[in-house]
């Protein structure tokens, strides 16, 4: 229930920063910046720095050449999808929602990662820590 909590708060996150509605942080900064400039620069920074905590955790657990194998993985499911008909990428708006989809499970599996790998392999991870 972890992982699954950990990917839906990183979907949430996103997908509040930006999606192709516009019911998201972009489209409401750009239409209330001159009326709301306090308040958006104030959850601006709070959305960057839950952001960054996500981004740093997976940077830390996976790290770059693991996010770019997931989203490989992924890019090649869709490609399996396209080829067999079942998904048209023509759809910008759906193209978007799949992409925070790939990038809420790269952060949702970067910061689950140490508890995968426990469940995987019986092993416990430390952090080493100079004293």
């Amino acid at each position: 229930m972890g992982v699954f909590l950990r990917w839906l708060g990183a979907f949430v996150l996103l997908a509040a920063i930006f999606n192709p509605t516009s019911w998201n942080y972009v489209s409401w900064a750009r239409g209330a910046w001159g009326q709301q400039t306090p308040l958006i620069v104030f959850i601006g920074l709070i959305l960057a720095v839950i952001a960054m905590v996500y981004l740093v955790a997976t940077m830390r657990s996976i790290g770059i050449l693991g996010a770019i194998i997931i989203a490989a993985i992924f890019a090649a499911g869709l490609w399996v999808l396209t080829d067999w008909g079942l998904l048209g990428l023509d759809n910008s708006a759906l193209n978007t929602w799949l992409g925070i989809l790939v990038l809420s499970l790269i952060l949702g599996i970067g910061m689950s990662w140490s508890i995968l790998r426990q469940r995987l392999s019986g092993q416990q991870t430390t952090d080493e820590v100079d004293g």
